[in-house]
């Protein structure tokens, strides 16, 4: 497969949980060891040679947008939803021209990890196959996870083929806000607002979703509270 050089960083969420912090600012610009989140992703687009990041923008959008305008590395360009809350799904199908027609990353605004031997976004762009699969998923063991207290998302078999939780179950993988796709996916895929987990569902189904185990430790930023836990985390890997 050709390399990847394109993501799309979905960065419009309104950050509900994270209040009182996001009352007056996005939360990709919540702080975590002295970097906004929304830079800590960036960084790691930098690092994987991705060459152009799509964001987009709504809660004080204007404060997110002056910030990325600081950023040289990757390329930004900004997918304006000030006009509607679109979620997940609904920001990309809006940024499907600025995307282009070759498989693409999306990841949330903030999701961060602290890496392991391996590089993980290098890592899942080595192991996608768009003859098999519609998506793969950068994927984190639930039980190790920081900041992370729920039932997980994914069932993964041994071909790395991602099954959602049955209910009132436990899943050994949680989503870890990564996925490489192909763009035809998109193609059939609803206008307005509607989530990613739609389209996972969807290629589930049809044998289609894989999962990479994610490398390292990765950190749930949801509550104010999450990001102590991270901070320590960082710190104790860097010690």
């Amino acid at each position: 497969m050709r390399p990847v050089r394109t993501a799309m960083v979905l960065a419009a969420g309104l950050g509900t949980r994270m209040r009182p912090l996001t009352d007056s600012r996005p939360k990709p610009l919540v702080e975590v060891a002295g970097r906004a989140l929304v830079d800590h992703v960036l960084d790691r687009l930098e690092e994987a040679g991705i060459e152009t990041a799509i964001v987009n923008v709504h809660h004080h959008a204007e404060m997110l947008i002056r910030h990325l305008a600081r950023r040289r590395t990757p390329r930004i360009v900004i997918s304006d939803e000030r006009d509607a809350l679109l979620e997940t799904g609904g920001g990309v199908v809006r940024a499907l021209p600025l995307l282009g027609h070759e498989p693409f990353l999306t990841i949330n605004a903030d999701t961060i990890w602290i890496e392991g031997i391996t590089p993980n976004l290098p890592a899942l762009a080595e192991g996608f196959d768009p003859l098999c699969m519609d998506a793969l998923l950068l994927c984190a063991a639930t039980v190790t996870s920081i900041g992370y207290d729920g039932r997980g998302d994914f069932v993964m078999d041994g071909e790395g083929r991602l099954t959602p939780r049955p209910e009132r179950a436990v899943a050994p993988f949680v989503y870890a806000g990564a996925a490489l796709w192909r763009p035809e996916v998109f193609a059939a895929a609803p206008q307005g607002a509607f989530s990613l987990n739609r389209l996972f569902r969807r290629a589930a189904e049809a044998g289609r979703l894989f999962g990479l185990r994610l490398e390292g430790v990765w950190m749930h930023v949801g509550t104010p509270e999450a990001i102590g836990q991270a901070e320590e985390a960082i710190r104790r890997s860097v010690d």
